[in-house]
């Protein structure tokens, strides 16, 4: 196979620019090829051994395995994080919800107590909780997921990256009330309705868990409920509350923490122009 039969053979699947930037990513992970190796023939020089690698991960491609899967990891915030089908593929929107909540903490370091804590709820791969104690280390940083694959996952995405993160297994539709503990709370939970996979991508259908990406048609807002919930008890007064979540639910998700007493509630666009975050002040 040539550089250009690789990429078109997954045109099916993605359009011409995407499929490119995937062959691209797979030839330098396995081999460490440049795009001008691609285009001097390097495919065409592998090994016998090196074809039978390329040819495996080239199947698991053209079955719609999303190429993060394939390799094992996925870039978030600078740094490598193991991903597999037990979590969800970090994207570049998370990313800047990161970095709103560590642009707020900055804003609100002088008022602090000491050793402040932090809590990520629904964290699936740790790609928050870990980025967040990274670049807050004044911070106690907790995560939380109902999976353990997840939190096995985030656990050795913790240890590879050397962040000192609490992982605990908890169900967040089932929090009750709890003394104020926490300074800050961040949350990027499940919020895709089951009537939207026809318009989802097989790549992520196919392969993404479902636990982690849908909610009841009759409920969309039932972790953002449930989170809010607590948050009114669990957050400390002036603590915030960051959330990822989707625009077509704006206006119950502020309407929510307004009635729960929230202040301050501000919403922020993702680079691609959509509304996507909100934080809420107790």
């Amino acid at each position: 196979m040539t550089y250009d039969q690789l990429w078109r053979s997954l045109t099916p699947l993605y359009e011409a620019g995407e499929a490119k930037a995937i062959v691209r990513l797979l030839m330098k992970e396995l081999f460490d090829f440049s795009l001008t190796d691609l285009c001097c023939g390097a495919v065409e020089r592998l090994s016998a051994a090196q074809l039978q690698r390329l040819h495996g991960a080239h199947q698991r491609l053209l079955d719609a395995e999303p190429i993060q899967y394939v390799l094992g990891n996925a870039t978030f915030c600078d740094r490598s994080f193991k991903v597999n089908p037990s979590v969800l593929i970090p994207r570049p929107e998370t990313e800047e919800l990161c970095q709103w909540v560590i642009e707020e903490e900055k804003k609100n370091r002088q008022t602090l107590s000491s050793s402040p804590q932090l809590l990520d709820l629904c964290t699936g791969s740790g790609c928050i909780a870990i980025t967040l104690a990274l670049e807050l280390p004044d911070y106690e940083v907790t995560a939380w997921d109902v999976s353990l694959p997840a939190l096995n996952t985030a656990k050795e995405n913790a240890r590879q990256l050397h962040a000192p993160v609490r992982f605990e297994q908890q169900d967040v539709l089932k929090l009750c009330s709890a003394p104020a503990q926490w300074q800050i709370m961040v949350s990027n939970p499940p919020y895709i309705c089951e009537n939207e996979r026809s318009t989802m991508a097989p790549n992520v259908l196919r392969h993404e868990p479902e636990l982690a990406l849908f909610v009841p048609d009759d409920d969309p807002m039932r972790f953002y409920r449930a989170i809010s919930n607590y948050a009114q008890w669990a957050l400390l007064p002036g603590g915030q509350l960051f959330f990822e979540f989707n625009p077509l639910y704006e206006d119950f998700l502020w309407e929510t923490l307004a009635g729960l007493g929230f202040s301050d509630i501000r919403l922020k666009d993702d680079s691609f122009g959509h509304t996507r975050f909100m934080t809420a002040t107790r």
